[in-house]
């Protein structure tokens, strides 16, 4: 089936499944931001929970189906409208021939996805569909999709399914976020490491999917600006000398040199890939044990919806 891309949104990327074991050579991860919200589209229209899907931020796409076609909708809070009527989220829509689907903005939260039964067709670099913008590969000819284009995706058959209630992950405008000790969280002076649980921090306007800008206290770290380069991961908090933390999303470098005062627990970090500027957060002290039981306990929640659960968050 061709898609047909009218108009292709703010940035509008093909994600799928992200690459493993490549850290080391300087590959990050990538994938979905959102990857909770990837596999429940998929969910809704039969594919694989990481199967190659749209993820657009902040401002949706218009797309036209040149076939009878399954999509669903979820991720970041937006109108949708189908031919002019009305489209809901978390939810299998079916589409005919010459249909068109408009996305609008994201109302809140940041980022939204769209599956289409069969999955979309991508090049695969490194093992994966996903894009990576910064080294321009992945996806749709390594880029964001731009008015024009047009897409393909296999065939495919869905079911009609809605997401149940208590599967549908709440989007607001402020966040809690389990957080771990992380390599250099004791360069921070005396007293500053509660300063970060005390705190609501607000997402600043450098936001995107290598990391966000955290504004409020300003932190003091004894580095001297002479570290090292050291691994880094996704939802790992660096603190430059500024004393302004940033926190990495899913497309960052694979090594920094500044303090890694923080490590967000594996079962949020899915959440910053719906956040946006203007966004507050606060983080929660965990010790290490403690996140990945809670993590186990996640997976035991979501299994029952999303089977295969482990493999997305």
């Amino acid at each position: 089936m061709t898609i047909h891309v009218r108009k292709a949104g703010l940035l509008t990327t093909i994600q799928a499944a992200p690459r493993g074991g490549l850290r080391h050579i300087g590959v990050p991860a990538s994938g979905a931001a959102d990857p909770l919200s990837l596999a429940l589209a998929n969910r809704l229209v039969g594919n694989d929970l990481l199967a190659p899907a749209l993820e657009a931020s902040l401002v949706g796409p218009s797309l036209e189906f040149d076939k009878d076609a399954a999509f669903a909708l979820t991720g970041a809070q937006a109108k949708a409208q189908l031919n002019g009527e009305p489209v809901p989220f978390h939810e299998t829509v079916h589409a005919k021939r010459g249909d068109r689907l408009e996305v609008g903005s994201a109302e809140t939260g940041a980022r939204i996805y769209v599956a289409v039964a069969g999955g979309l067709m991508a090049d695969e670099t490194l093992g994966s569909m996903s894009t990576y913008l910064p080294a321009a590969f992945g996806g749709y000819h390594g880029r964001a999709l731009a008015d024009g284009d047009v897409l393909q995706s296999r065939k495919g058959t869905a079911e009609n399914l809605r997401t149940p209630e208590n599967f549908r992950p709440p989007i607001t405008s402020r966040w809690m976020l389990r957080l771990c000790r992380s390599a250099e969280t004791n360069r921070l002076v005396e007293g500053q490491r509660s300063v970060i649980f005390q705190s609501h921090w607000l997402i600043g306007n450098r936001a995107d999917r290598m990391g966000l800008e955290l504004q409020g206290a300003t932190l003091d770290v004894d580095s001297s600006g002479r570290l090292p380069s050291a691994p880094v991961f996704p939802g790992t908090i660096q603190c430059p000398e500024d004393g302004k933390p940033f926190l990495l999303g899913v497309d960052a470098q694979t090594i920094g040199g500044y303090p890694r005062i923080g490590q967000v627990a594996r079962a949020d970090r899915h959440l910053i890939g719906q956040m946006r500027p203007g966004d507050h957060i606060q983080f929660l002290p965990r010790q290490p044990q403690d996140a990945v039981n809670e993590l186990r306990l996640k997976h035991d929640y979501w299994r029952q919806w999303l089977p295969g659960i482990e493999a997305v968050i």
